[in-house]
């Protein structure tokens, strides 16, 4: 039998609307479309939120740099001599106290020492001992000159003696009147007194020469003994300690009884015609910090220049020292030991982009700042550039602009996030 056309050929109709096999594809489409939004779209800035009335904040200004430190600095006297013992002893009396004014040539204090005395009486007897050698030895050397030019006398009046006696034995050996042993014997005698008169001469020179080397070396040992006398009763008047110069006697060591050795320190004299100033710099300045510049002190509001005089070179616990000098006037009644604060000019003003100092550089080290947004509603983190510094200002070499609000504040709970909602309290 043949099956009717009609229940083979008849088609199945499209559902129609969303099947369930779509769902899993729109499920898929619209994840990407997130993911995306949220990577071109979003912005993913960490952010933090603080209270606006915790913070400091303050504008960018522009205008004169001046670049200077301020120092405590102390008040010193424009030198101080030391009083160093030229000689030790005990001390026995005290004539100056501590404070006091002195004259150069005051006595300060007296010391004493039975060893320089036994010294004095021992150069003394040496020098009366030399002194007596060389009377005797002149005596002796008198003698002596007094004893040849006495000989020298005989020898003369011998010699012409004994040349008549040969002038006339000359004359008579014509004549055969005498022998001719007696001739030549009168001949002999006259020539040996001759040399012997040569010989006395010459001693005479001699004697003379060496009498005058031996008296002028004793004559310079005297002399030498002498000086050495001179030098031991110096010592003696050194066991007076004396000011060496006007000022006042800032520091006196010794007591009463006590030893002192010599060359050992006393005390000190505090030379008041003047007065300097000492500071210790941050040894980051060290190379900044050079003779001849200027700096300022400020007492009870008056302005008084200083100029530095000497930069110590050596570095301890961080620090090094400077002396300053007063310019021109000083401030009246000033006294050792008082400390002002001194502002030291390390450069010469200029025209800059300033920020106020803040502990904001203890986290960014001047790198990066917070920077509000017109509305003063947002700070968002931006880089900078920090140059120098004084006690008010950073320099900003880049990265700000005048009239721009920072957050000068510390950082230290805002941690590693690049943006600040700043909320109202109230």
């Amino acid at each position: 039998m043949d099956t009717p056309i009609d229940n083979m050929d008849k088609p199945i109709p499209k559902k129609k609307g969303i099947q369930k096999k779509h769902i899993g594809y729109i499920g898929i489409g619209l994840a990407i479309i997130v993911l995306f939004y949220m990577a071109f779209f979003t912005d993913r800035t960490s952010t933090y939120r603080v209270d606006k009335e915790k913070l400091i904040i303050e504008t960018i200004t522009e205008g004169q740099f001046n670049d200077y430190i301020t120092v405590p600095g102390t008040v010193e006297p424009i030198s101080i001599i030391f009083l160093d013992a030229q000689e030790g002893g005990r001390v026995e009396e005290i004539l100056i106290e501590e404070g006091s004014m002195v004259k150069k040539g005051d006595i300060i204090l007296r010391l004493s020492n039975p060893d320089l005395y036994l010294n004095i009486l021992d150069s003394e007897a040496q020098l009366a001992e030399k002194e007596n050698f060389l009377r005797n030895t002149q005596v002796t050397m008198e003698q002596e000159r007094i004893a040849i030019k006495k000989e020298l006398i005989s020898l003369r009046y011998d010699i012409e003696r004994k040349s008549r006696i040969y002038r006339q034995n000359e004359a008579l050996i014509k004549d055969n009147l005498i022998s001719k042993e007696e001739f030549i014997r009168s001949k002999e005698d006259l020539d040996m007194a001759r040399s012997s008169q040569e010989l006395f001469t010459e001693r005479q020179k001699a004697d003379s020469l060496f009498r005058s080397v031996q008296v002028e070396t004793l004559k310079a040992n005297l002399e030498n003994m002498r000086k050495n006398l001179a030098l031991v009763r110096q010592r003696v008047e050194n066991l007076n300690v004396k000011a060496t110069v006007d000022g006042q006697l800032g520091l006196l060591v010794p007591e009463i009884g006590q030893s002192i050795s010599r060359g050992a320190n006393m005390g000190q004299i505090n030379v008041l015609t003047s007065y300097k100033v000492t500071a210790q710099i941050d040894e980051h300045y060290i190379d900044r910090v050079r003779t001849q510049l200027t700096a300022k002190l400020d007492r009870q509001g008056s302005e008084f220049d200083l100029v530095v005089r000497r930069v110590y070179p050596e570095v301890r616990n961080g620090t090094f020292k400077i002396d300053m000098i007063f310019q021109n006037n000083m401030p009246e009644n000033i006294r050792t030991g008082q400390t002002y604060y001194i502002s030291l000019q390390l450069g010469q003003p200029k025209v800059s982009v300033l920020v106020p100092i803040g502990g904001f550089f203890q986290e960014t080290g001047g790198r990066w700042i917070f920077v509000l947004d017109p509305a003063e509603s947002i700070a968002t983190r931006r880089n900078i550039s920090i140059g120098r510094k004084n006690p008010k200002f950073y320099e900003v070499l880049e990265g700000l602009q005048p009239g721009e609000k920072v957050i000068i504040s510390g950082y230290e709970t805002f941690g590693k996030n690049e943006r600040l909602i700043l909320r109202n309290s109230k």
